[in-house]
Protein backbone atom coordinates (compact mmCIF):
# COMPACT_ATOMS: atom_id res chain seq x y z
CA UNK A 1 0.00 0.00 0.00
CA UNK A 2 1.33 3.42 -0.95
CA UNK A 3 1.03 6.36 1.46
CA UNK A 4 1.40 9.60 -0.52
CA UNK A 5 1.95 11.98 2.39
CA UNK A 6 4.69 9.83 3.88
CA UNK A 7 5.88 8.90 0.38
CA UNK A 8 6.46 5.27 1.39
CA UNK A 9 5.08 1.87 0.40
CA UNK A 10 4.26 -0.60 3.21
CA UNK A 11 2.31 -3.82 3.59
CA UNK A 12 -0.99 -2.82 5.29
CA UNK A 13 -0.65 -5.48 8.02
CA UNK A 14 2.77 -4.26 9.22
CA UNK A 15 1.84 -0.96 10.96
CA UNK A 16 -0.95 -2.50 13.12
CA UNK A 17 1.24 -5.46 14.10
CA UNK A 18 4.20 -3.31 15.14
CA UNK A 19 1.92 -0.91 17.01
CA UNK A 20 0.21 -3.77 18.89
CA UNK A 21 3.47 -5.28 20.15
CA UNK A 22 4.95 -1.94 21.21
CA UNK A 23 1.77 -0.63 22.84
CA UNK A 24 1.11 -3.79 24.82
CA UNK A 25 4.31 -3.35 26.82
CA UNK A 26 4.63 0.44 26.95
CA UNK A 27 1.02 1.08 28.00
CA UNK A 28 1.68 -0.74 31.27
CA UNK A 29 4.02 2.10 32.20
CA UNK A 30 1.71 4.88 31.03
CA UNK A 31 3.50 5.40 27.72
CA UNK A 32 1.50 5.22 24.51
CA UNK A 33 4.26 3.64 22.45
CA UNK A 34 4.47 6.61 20.09
CA UNK A 35 8.03 7.36 21.19
CA UNK A 36 9.10 3.96 19.78
CA UNK A 37 6.86 4.09 16.74
CA UNK A 38 8.52 7.28 15.60
CA UNK A 39 12.00 5.67 15.33
CA UNK A 40 10.38 2.76 13.47
CA UNK A 41 8.83 5.14 10.96
CA UNK A 42 12.03 7.16 10.56
CA UNK A 43 14.63 4.37 10.50
CA UNK A 44 12.69 1.41 9.06
CA UNK A 45 10.03 2.98 6.85
CA UNK A 46 12.06 6.03 5.81
CA UNK A 47 9.36 8.51 6.85
CA UNK A 48 11.43 11.42 8.20
CA UNK A 49 9.65 14.67 7.29
CA UNK A 50 7.95 16.81 10.00
CA UNK A 51 4.73 15.05 9.00
CA UNK A 52 5.91 11.99 10.94
CA UNK A 53 5.42 13.92 14.20
CA UNK A 54 1.85 14.81 13.24
CA UNK A 55 1.17 11.20 12.18
CA UNK A 56 2.32 10.00 15.58
CA UNK A 57 -0.35 12.21 17.14
CA UNK A 58 -2.98 10.43 15.01
CA UNK A 59 -1.79 7.12 16.44
CA UNK A 60 -2.28 8.44 19.98
CA UNK A 61 -5.81 9.68 19.28
CA UNK A 62 -6.94 6.34 17.86
CA UNK A 63 -5.05 3.99 20.18
CA UNK A 64 -5.22 5.52 23.65
CA UNK A 65 -8.99 5.51 24.46
CA UNK A 66 -9.03 1.72 24.92
CA UNK A 67 -6.26 1.87 27.53
CA UNK A 68 -7.81 4.84 29.31
CA UNK A 69 -11.12 2.98 29.47
CA UNK A 70 -9.50 0.07 31.31
CA UNK A 71 -7.79 2.33 33.86
CA UNK A 72 -11.02 4.20 34.57
CA UNK A 73 -13.01 0.99 34.88
CA UNK A 74 -10.50 -0.54 37.29
CA UNK A 75 -10.31 2.57 39.51
CA UNK A 76 -6.71 3.50 38.72
CA UNK A 77 -7.28 6.90 37.10
CA UNK A 78 -5.97 9.73 39.31
CA UNK A 79 -8.11 12.59 38.02
CA UNK A 80 -6.33 15.50 39.83
CA UNK A 81 -3.04 14.35 38.32
CA UNK A 82 -4.70 13.92 34.92
CA UNK A 83 -6.02 17.50 34.77
CA UNK A 84 -2.70 18.92 35.99
CA UNK A 85 -0.94 17.07 33.18
CA UNK A 86 -3.37 18.32 30.54
CA UNK A 87 -3.26 21.96 31.67
CA UNK A 88 0.53 21.94 31.84
CA UNK A 89 1.34 20.05 28.66
CA UNK A 90 -1.18 21.61 26.26
CA UNK A 91 0.65 24.95 25.73
CA UNK A 92 3.95 23.05 25.64
CA UNK A 93 2.79 20.79 22.82
CA UNK A 94 1.78 23.77 20.67
CA UNK A 95 5.15 25.45 21.27
CA UNK A 96 6.92 22.18 20.48
CA UNK A 97 5.12 21.86 17.15
CA UNK A 98 6.40 25.28 16.09
CA UNK A 99 9.96 24.38 17.12
CA UNK A 100 9.79 21.12 15.15
CA UNK A 101 8.69 22.82 11.91
CA UNK A 102 10.85 25.95 12.10
CA UNK A 103 14.06 24.74 13.72
CA UNK A 104 14.24 20.93 13.38
CA UNK A 105 12.94 20.01 9.90
CA UNK A 106 16.24 18.25 9.07
CA UNK A 107 16.09 14.49 9.94
CA UNK A 108 19.69 14.39 11.26
CA UNK A 109 19.19 17.26 13.70
CA UNK A 110 15.86 15.82 14.78
CA UNK A 111 17.42 12.41 15.50
CA UNK A 112 20.04 14.01 17.72
CA UNK A 113 17.39 15.90 19.63
CA UNK A 114 15.34 12.73 20.06
CA UNK A 115 18.40 10.77 21.21
CA UNK A 116 19.21 13.25 23.98
CA UNK A 117 15.61 13.18 25.23
CA UNK A 118 15.38 9.39 25.18
CA UNK A 119 18.76 8.75 26.82
CA UNK A 120 18.01 11.16 29.66
CA UNK A 121 14.64 9.57 30.39
CA UNK A 122 16.02 6.05 30.05
CA UNK A 123 18.93 6.68 32.42
CA UNK A 124 16.64 8.24 35.03
CA UNK A 125 14.32 5.27 34.82
CA UNK A 126 17.15 2.71 34.94
CA UNK A 127 18.64 4.36 38.03
CA UNK A 128 15.24 4.29 39.69
CA UNK A 129 14.91 0.57 39.01
CA UNK A 130 18.16 -0.33 40.72
CA UNK A 131 18.41 2.24 43.51
CA UNK A 132 17.54 1.46 47.11
CA UNK A 133 13.83 1.48 47.82
CA UNK A 134 12.58 4.82 49.23
CA UNK A 135 11.13 5.20 52.67
CA UNK A 136 7.56 3.97 52.81
CA UNK A 137 4.84 6.58 52.51
CA UNK A 138 2.44 7.27 55.31
CA UNK A 139 -0.07 4.45 55.62
CA UNK A 140 -3.71 5.39 55.61
CA UNK A 141 -6.57 3.17 56.61
CA UNK A 142 -9.37 3.11 54.10
CA UNK A 143 -12.39 0.89 53.74
CA UNK A 144 -12.26 1.44 49.98
CA UNK A 145 -8.62 0.51 49.60
CA UNK A 146 -7.62 -2.77 51.20
CA UNK A 147 -4.08 -4.10 51.11
CA UNK A 148 -3.20 -5.49 47.71
CA UNK A 149 -6.15 -3.85 45.95
CA UNK A 150 -4.77 -1.67 43.18
CA UNK A 151 -7.38 1.11 43.26
CA UNK A 152 -7.08 4.85 43.88
CA UNK A 153 -9.13 6.56 46.60
CA UNK A 154 -9.44 9.92 48.41
CA UNK A 155 -8.11 12.10 45.55
CA UNK A 156 -7.82 15.85 46.19
CA UNK A 157 -6.55 18.86 44.27
CA UNK A 158 -5.83 22.53 45.01
CA UNK A 159 -3.39 25.20 43.84
CA UNK A 160 -0.82 24.14 46.43
CA UNK A 161 -0.83 20.36 46.18
CA UNK A 162 -2.67 17.29 44.95
CA UNK A 163 -2.77 13.77 46.30
CA UNK A 164 -4.47 10.42 46.65
CA UNK A 165 -4.40 7.16 48.55
CA UNK A 166 -3.17 3.94 46.94
CA UNK A 167 -2.57 0.58 48.62
CA UNK A 168 -2.98 2.17 52.08
CA UNK A 169 -0.36 4.85 51.37
CA UNK A 170 -1.00 8.56 50.96
CA UNK A 171 0.81 10.48 48.22
CA UNK A 172 0.99 14.30 48.27
CA UNK A 173 2.80 16.29 45.55
CA UNK A 174 3.20 19.97 44.70
CA UNK A 175 0.73 21.23 42.09
CA UNK A 176 3.06 23.99 40.77
CA UNK A 177 5.87 21.43 40.41
CA UNK A 178 3.61 19.11 38.42
CA UNK A 179 2.49 21.97 36.18
CA UNK A 180 6.05 23.14 35.50
CA UNK A 181 7.23 19.63 34.72
CA UNK A 182 4.21 19.08 32.47
CA UNK A 183 4.95 22.28 30.53
CA UNK A 184 8.58 21.28 29.98
CA UNK A 185 7.72 17.75 28.94
CA UNK A 186 4.92 19.10 26.75
CA UNK A 187 7.41 21.15 24.71
CA UNK A 188 9.65 18.10 24.27
CA UNK A 189 6.67 15.92 23.38
CA UNK A 190 5.40 18.48 20.91
CA UNK A 191 8.73 18.53 19.08
CA UNK A 192 9.00 14.75 19.11
CA UNK A 193 5.40 14.20 18.04
CA UNK A 194 4.27 12.00 20.90
CA UNK A 195 1.85 14.20 22.80
CA UNK A 196 2.45 15.99 26.06
CA UNK A 197 1.95 13.12 28.44
CA UNK A 198 3.65 10.41 26.42
CA UNK A 199 6.98 10.64 28.24
CA UNK A 200 5.83 12.13 31.52
CA UNK A 201 5.19 8.82 33.30
CA UNK A 202 8.91 8.06 33.83
CA UNK A 203 9.35 11.54 35.32
CA UNK A 204 6.49 10.97 37.77
CA UNK A 205 8.01 7.66 38.79
CA UNK A 206 11.58 8.94 39.18
CA UNK A 207 11.19 12.55 40.40
CA UNK A 208 8.01 12.26 42.49
CA UNK A 209 8.29 8.55 43.40
CA UNK A 210 4.68 7.86 42.48
CA UNK A 211 3.64 4.22 41.92
CA UNK A 212 3.66 3.24 38.26
CA UNK A 213 0.20 1.71 38.65
CA UNK A 214 -1.29 5.16 39.32
CA UNK A 215 0.54 7.39 36.83
CA UNK A 216 -0.19 5.28 33.74
CA UNK A 217 -3.82 6.31 33.29
CA UNK A 218 -3.15 10.01 33.87
CA UNK A 219 -0.22 10.04 31.46
CA UNK A 220 -2.19 8.29 28.72
CA UNK A 221 -5.19 10.60 29.11
CA UNK A 222 -2.92 13.65 28.95
CA UNK A 223 -1.26 12.26 25.84
CA UNK A 224 -4.57 11.73 24.09
CA UNK A 225 -5.97 15.20 24.80
CA UNK A 226 -2.79 17.03 23.84
CA UNK A 227 -2.40 14.91 20.70
CA UNK A 228 -5.77 16.20 19.47
CA UNK A 229 -4.43 19.74 19.82
CA UNK A 230 -1.15 18.72 18.20
CA UNK A 231 -2.84 17.29 15.10
CA UNK A 232 -5.03 20.37 14.71
CA UNK A 233 -2.00 22.64 15.02
CA UNK A 234 0.13 20.72 12.49
CA UNK A 235 -2.82 20.65 10.07
CA UNK A 236 -3.32 24.38 10.49
CA UNK A 237 0.36 25.15 9.85
CA UNK A 238 0.56 23.02 6.69
CA UNK A 239 -0.72 25.73 4.25
CA UNK A 240 2.00 28.10 5.43
CA UNK A 241 4.75 25.63 4.46
CA UNK A 242 3.74 24.37 0.98
CA UNK A 243 7.18 22.93 0.24
CA UNK A 244 7.38 20.90 3.44
CA UNK A 245 5.30 17.86 4.47
CA UNK A 246 3.73 18.91 7.76
CA UNK A 247 0.14 17.62 7.83
CA UNK A 248 -0.29 14.05 9.15
CA UNK A 249 -0.60 10.96 6.98
CA UNK A 250 -4.07 10.00 8.18
CA UNK A 251 -4.21 6.53 6.65
CA UNK A 252 -0.87 5.49 8.10
CA UNK A 253 -1.70 7.03 11.47
CA UNK A 254 -5.03 5.20 11.68
CA UNK A 255 -3.41 1.88 10.77
CA UNK A 256 -0.88 2.32 13.56
CA UNK A 257 -3.68 3.45 15.85
CA UNK A 258 -5.83 0.36 15.30
CA UNK A 259 -2.97 -1.91 16.32
CA UNK A 260 -2.17 0.34 19.25
CA UNK A 261 -5.80 0.29 20.37
CA UNK A 262 -5.74 -3.47 20.79
CA UNK A 263 -2.28 -3.40 22.35
CA UNK A 264 -3.15 -0.74 24.92
CA UNK A 265 -6.35 -2.43 25.97
CA UNK A 266 -4.53 -5.71 26.57
CA UNK A 267 -1.60 -3.96 28.26
CA UNK A 268 -3.81 -1.93 30.60
CA UNK A 269 -5.71 -5.08 31.52
CA UNK A 270 -2.51 -7.04 32.21
CA UNK A 271 -0.70 -4.26 34.11
CA UNK A 272 -1.91 -5.15 37.59
CA UNK A 273 -0.53 -8.66 37.20
CA UNK A 274 2.97 -7.50 36.23
CA UNK A 275 5.50 -6.35 38.90
CA UNK A 276 6.20 -2.60 38.81
CA UNK A 277 9.95 -3.24 38.74
CA UNK A 278 9.59 -5.34 35.58
CA UNK A 279 7.49 -2.65 33.89
CA UNK A 280 10.15 -0.02 34.66
CA UNK A 281 12.92 -2.31 33.39
CA UNK A 282 11.13 -2.90 30.08
CA UNK A 283 10.55 0.83 29.60
CA UNK A 284 14.17 1.72 30.46
CA UNK A 285 15.55 -0.86 28.04
CA UNK A 286 13.34 0.26 25.15
CA UNK A 287 14.14 3.94 25.70
CA UNK A 288 17.92 3.47 26.07
CA UNK A 289 18.12 1.14 23.07
CA UNK A 290 16.33 3.63 20.83
CA UNK A 291 18.38 6.59 22.06
CA UNK A 292 21.70 4.82 21.45
CA UNK A 293 20.59 3.77 17.97
CA UNK A 294 19.80 7.39 17.14
CA UNK A 295 23.32 8.41 18.18
CA UNK A 296 24.77 5.62 16.04
CA UNK A 297 26.41 3.88 18.98
CA UNK A 298 25.53 0.46 17.51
Amino acid sequence: MYFPVADIEVQPWLPPLVAFVISFFTSMGGVSGAFLLLPFQVSVLGFDSPSVSATNHIFNIVAIPSGVYRYIKEGRMVWPLTWAVILGTLPGVLAGAIIRVRYLPDPTAFKRFAAVVLLYIGLRLALDVYKKRPKRKKEVKSEQNTIGEKRVSAPFFNLKELGFVFENRQYRISTPAIMLLSLTVGIIGGVYGIGGGAIIAPFFVTFFELPVYTVAGAALMGTMITSVAGVAFFQAMAPFYPNLAIAPDWRLGVLFGLGGMAGMYCGARAQKYVPARLIKTILAFCILFTGMRYLGLF
